[in-house]
């Protein structure tokens, strides 16, 4: 950015008491192409720089309420205005007014009835070198190499070595590190070593054996280059010995880069003040650019932890919905394998039930053949013959075979019900008697040892797929005589009403720890022993009840057992 185009876009905040002179200096500047808002006090002043922060402040020392001086300490003192530059302006060339002002912080004195041209160079000068706000092109910018505290560094270059040593004890004395140079030659080449850190260099411009002015050109080049690429380019003030008022050689001073001209006559508490203000506001602008590489760096530091948090999030975000599709495609396969399971075993039943029952209609039809013979055989036998008590016993044994051939074709008629490969759609079945089918196929299990009691207080048809509710009692009732060690009881009790079928199903076994109650429906989770279960059973169960888009829950029953309870809605078959 040229110097032309940071003048044409500089704010200017007036701080002046009086309106007529407000107006006349309002009036120069904005000739000038600067852009200015005016305010009559210091402490509106304030209250403006709560709200856009100006590129310079120009401040009359005398202000109703706060003076000037107290305006600039109190900018100095915020990390956001401190590197602001401040002109003071006062009626007289008073040296004990220009003290206290630049001792507060300002960073120049000028009377307001300097020259114009002068005015306008010192401000010129002062935002030649103003700092950079983050987001502008030197955004990128590192913070400062040196730590939280150092000494300025002072190069002076003047051939006069009576001059030289005046300069270097006084400004010793200030606690800055001084280094000389008698030649243009001695000073380039300290300017450029590769550890120096020159904070102010200081060049007699009226030196009769060198061309000062080409000199500070020469510095102001070079401190808008970086030695390397990527490095910082240098950042020093470059104050010019000589004479301050106009004339040719103040502009051209000006215009090789010169920030500030000190008379080569001033005093030394004046010369020790002026430069004072220079490394001061110096040192503010490395330590905002240090502060503002901070902010950037936490931000991009903040941001990097957000995109990593949020990639994280997404991430366990991600696995959480593979385990979740991992379960339901394990359960799903749990459900395909019990699937095929019963599936087979419908077949084997189907044809385990066809198989017997050919030879057992083929055994019952020659039973009562003989059944009806003997009798014909008992009727026609003379009473001598002493034979009735053989043919009674054959008689009593062919009741015998009757009484078991009725057994297996009711267990054969249950095996055939239980199977219903054909009955896997939704369809109207009696509840009652899928109940005592799903018993009796159990019967090896509950034996004598358990009390089956039965409540059916519910209407007896139900809208369901029958093959799938014989699987949910049979998978319970058989758990239930599983856990039941010894005697015990099961009970099974419905229930209904317009909207709802309810089967509740409690057994006197130990029950179920509640911490295990809402696993027990996990597919492949069982509490039996390694060998004993495959932990398919109330998984299977569950997945019914929930296609018949009921619930099943599981609760401590009035005996210390488990209380299933199976709920599904009730449907209208048109």
């Amino acid at each position: 950015m040229s110097a032309e185009a940071m003048t044409q876009a500089a704010e200017i905040l007036l701080v002046e008491d009086s309106e007529t002179q407000a107006l006349q200096l309002r009036h120069m500047l904005e000739t000038n192409g600067f852009h200015v808002s005016w305010r009559s006090t210091a402490e509106a002043a304030l209250d403006g720089l709560n709200e856009k922060l100006p590129d310079l402040v120009i401040a009359d020392f005398h202000l109703p309420g706060m003076n000037g001086d107290e305006l600039t300490r109190q900018m100095r003192l915020n990390v956001r205005t401190r590197a602001i530059p401040v002109i003071m302006l006062t009626e007289a060339r008073e040296r004990t007014v220009e003290r206290q002002g630049l001792e507060s912080g300002a960073d120049a004195y000028i009377s307001k009835s300097a020259e114009q041209e002068l005015i306008i160079l010192r401000i010129k000068a002062l935002l030649r070198r103003r700092s950079l706000p983050i987001g502008d092109s030197r955004e990128e910018r590192q913070s400062p190499s040196f730590g939280a505290f150092r000494r300025a560094c002072i190069l002076i270059v003047d051939d006069s070595i009576t001059q030289r040593t005046y300069l270097q004890n006084m400004l010793g004395h200030e606690g800055y590190a001084v280094t000389t140079a008698a030649d243009p030659s001695e000073a380039l080449r300290l300017m450029r070593s590769a550890d120096a850190t020159w904070d102010c260099i200081l060049v007699n411009l009226l030196s009769p054996n060198f061309d000062g002015i080409e000199l500070c050109r020469q510095f102001n080049v070079y401190r808008g280059l970086a030695p390397l690429p990527g490095a910082d380019a240098p950042s020093f003030a470059i104050v010019g010995l000589g004479k301050e008022e106009g004339g040719q050689l103040l502009a051209r001073a000006f215009a090789a880069g010169i920030d500030d001209i000190v008379p080569s006559g001033i005093e030394a508490d004046g010369m020790r003040v002026r430069i004072r203000a220079l490394v001061r506001r110096k040192l503010m602008q490395d330590e905002n650019w240090r502060i503002e590489a901070e902010l950037r760096e936490r931000e991009i530091a903040l941001a990097r932890a957000r995109a990593e948090a949020a990639s994280a999030e997404a991430l366990a975000k991600a696995n959480r919905e593979l385990e979740e599709a991992n379960d339901l495609l394990k359960g799903t396969q749990a459900q395909l394998v019990q699937a095929a399971k019963m599936a087979s075993l419908g077949e084997l039943v189907a044809g385990i039930a066809h198989e017997i029952n050919n030879p057992l209609a083929f055994i019952q039809a020659h039973q009562g053949t003989v059944e009806r013979l003997l009798a014909e055989i008992a009727a026609k036998l003379p009473h001598d013959a002493g034979l009735e008590r053989q043919v009674q016993k054959s008689r009593d044994r062919i009741g015998a075979m009757k009484l078991g051939l009725g057994r297996i074709q009711e267990l054969v008629l249950n095996l055939r019900r239980f199977s219903r490969l054909d009955e896997g759609d939704f369809q109207t079945v009696n509840v009652p008697e899928s109940i005592e089918t799903v018993l009796a196929l159990l019967g090896h299990k509950l034996g004598t040892r358990i009390d089956v009691r039965r409540r059916y207080n519910a209407a007896p048809d139900l809208y369901c797929s029958p093959a799938l509710l014989n699987q949910v009692v049979m998978n319970i009732v058989g758990n239930a005589a599983d856990a039941i060690k010894g005697t015990g009881g099961i009970d099974i009790e419905t229930e209904s009403n317009e909207t709802t079928y309810t089967i509740r199903i409690t057994d006197t076994g130990p029950g179920i720890p509640p911490e295990l109650r809402e696993r027990i429906f996990e597919p492949f989770f069982t509490t039996k022993p390694v060998g004993s279960g495959t932990g398919l059973g109330l998984a299977i169960a569950y997945s019914v009840v929930q296609a018949h888009k009921g619930s099943i829950t599981v609760t401590a029953g009035p005996a210390g057992g488990a209380s299933f309870i199976i709920t599904i809605p009730r449907q209208i078959v048109s």
